[in-house]
């Protein structure tokens, strides 16, 4: 696996590949990799001949209150993982080769960004859609994979990929869990092991709102306002959770059949989020 650190040498690497033919898949990271990251670099690998990985954690993406200086940086560890998963080239930016200036050109993608996470965490989704812009300018791949699990973020991404007219294909992949349903993420380590013990519980909520949905519940706020009051009485500090159609992430009506569960929540300071896509028949 190559490993390069400026724009410069990436597209020269890059360009060698196209004069042969090769497709490109681009996995992005924050690092601190686990099977869920590894997931997308297998997909990647099967879909095209060659596979970027790029880890770098995005300051602007991170509140001034956020984690950004403790988020976990595991770089030499990463590095075999992607080894030993088949990536072709990791790409290791710093700071001051993403941002070499004071940045005056900002992208949002309008209603998205502001609902959910974007309400609680507000400038996030423009720091998320900056750095993925600049980072599909710099690597200019055939296929983007994006994981499932923060699928706002997901949606997010792909309307400013068809907003901009960017030439690449936008994949999501399903969200890897532990054995008790838990959402892999970088921010499980946080977790106590008391809190680890209850953290599963946010996917059970989500399971058990898609179970009253689906067994004809059509009052969709109620079902969600049920669930987060389980989910507080289990220790968690809500922050949302919501039914909407897939499609855009609207609030749902019972005539809606593809529907998503998201959910947001706090176990002590370690924020979790999570999803549940399922359809249903159509009324």
């Amino acid at each position: 696996m190559e490993i390069v650190t400026n724009a410069l040498a990436l597209r020269d690497v890059i360009r060698q590949w196209r004069q042969a033919g090769q497709s490109v898949g681009f996995v992005p990271t924050m690092g601190n990799l686990h099977a869920g990251h590894i997931k997308l670099v297998s997909t990647a690998r099967q879909q095209a001949a060659k596979v970027v990985v790029s880890i770098f954690v995005n300051p602007t993406q991170f509140g001034p209150n956020e984690d950004f200086a403790s988020y976990p940086r595991t770089e030499q560890q990463d590095q075999e993982k992607l080894i030993a998963s088949g990536a072709d080239l990791l790409f290791l930016p710093s700071i001051t080769e993403m941002y070499p200036q004071t940045s005056r050109t900002g992208i949002s993608v309008n209603g998205l960004s502001s609902l959910y996470c974007g309400a609680s965490r507000p400038g996030h989704f423009d720091g998320v859609a900056l750095v993925v812009c600049k980072l599909l300018n710099m690597v200019q791949p055939d296929l983007l994979l994006l994981g499932e699990k923060d699928f706002q973020q997901l949606t997010i991404i792909r309307q400013m990929v068809a907003d901009l007219n960017i030439p690449v294909r936008v994949e999501g992949v399903s969200t890897v869990r532990e054995i008790d349903g838990l959402a892999m993420s970088s921010r499980n380590g946080y977790l106590s092991a008391q809190q680890r013990q209850q953290a599963s519980k946010l996917y059970r909520a989500l399971c058990a709102a898609r179970d009253q949905i689906l067994a004809g519940h059509g009052d969709y706020v109620m079902v969600a306002e049920q669930q987060k009051q389980n989910l507080q009485q289990a220790g968690f500090a809500v922050d949302y959770l919501t039914i909407c159609r897939s499609a855009d992430l609207m609030p749902a009506s019972f005539s809606d059949s593809d529907l998503l569960i998201l959910a947001a929540a706090k176990l002590g300071n370690t924020r979790l989020i999570d999803n549940l896509y399922f359809s249903k028949a159509r009324s």
